[in-house]
């Protein structure tokens, strides 16, 4: 693994800003690689073996995913929505797992460990450079339970929507009263008012009809009816 500052200049690029989350996760990446014995891990023989469970949605978050290279898409990154600076690391060869949480009292010890800063963000970027691993965080060894659906691979199981038709992949269907549903038939959702429309250039293709229309816009001015079908059951 390339040294801290390597990391942190790679990681704050990547992210956009540097700022005291990017440290944060920096080290915390590095923590949490080193507790389940992966030295290298984005090198392509260790990043089979990890998955990464990240329990918030801020900086640190896109740094613990740029240290250790993890990513949704390669289903080794997963999103817990807890809102807790913490991150859960798992060897799946080894089962190894250690859950990382970063300390409300690194923030109050700031000034001891940067008191020639007075400003509270650059005070809090140097200190926590400087602080020890066990002040800026607490360590707890955990066990993950992680179904075949939710490891990296090829999709092991897909199931139609009875009511929308969508297929549902890696078992997050609902069974309501016998039918295998999709979660915006049955839950609330985060958007609401669903209706599909089309658009000025729904025919382009990459490479070709380039020239792409002027929109004003106004998708629903282009939907070509009065009563757009339904993209979801509500």
């Amino acid at each position: 693994m390339d040294a801290f500052e390597v990391l942190l200049e790679s990681s704050a690029d990547a992210h956009g800003h540097l700022c005291p989350g990017q440290v944060v996760g920096v080290r915390m990446a590095m923590l949490g690689c080193r507790l389940i014995g992966l030295n290298e891990p984005r090198r392509h023989d260790q990043i089979k073996k990890l998955i990464v469970y990240v329990e918030m949605d801020r900086c640190t978050a896109d740094a613990v995913a740029h240290v250790t290279g993890v990513k949704l898409g390669r289903r080794s990154l997963k999103f817990m929505d807890y809102g807790i600076m913490a991150a859960t690391f798992v060897n799946l060869e080894s089962g190894k797992a250690f859950r990382v949480v970063s300390t409300e009292e690194a923030r109050s010890l700031a000034a001891a460990y940067a008191p020639a800063i007075a400003e509270k963000h650059p005070q809090q970027l140097a200190a926590y450079k400087r602080m020890p691993d066990s002040v800026l965080f607490r360590v707890q060894q955990v066990k993950v339970k992680i179904d075949d659906c939710d490891l990296p691979g090829p999709t092991r199981f897909k199931a139609p929507c009875t009511r929308c038709g969508q297929v549902v992949r890696d078992q997050r269907e609902v069974i309501e009263k016998g039918q295998v549903l999709c979660r915006p038939c049955t839950q609330e959702t985060y958007f609401s008012d669903a209706r599909e429309v089309t658009w000025p250039d729904m025919n382009w293709v990459p490479g070709k009809n380039n020239n792409q229309s002027k929109s004003d816009g106004n998708a629903e001015k282009m939907s070509g009816g009065d009563k757009p079908r339904p993209y979801f059951c509500q």
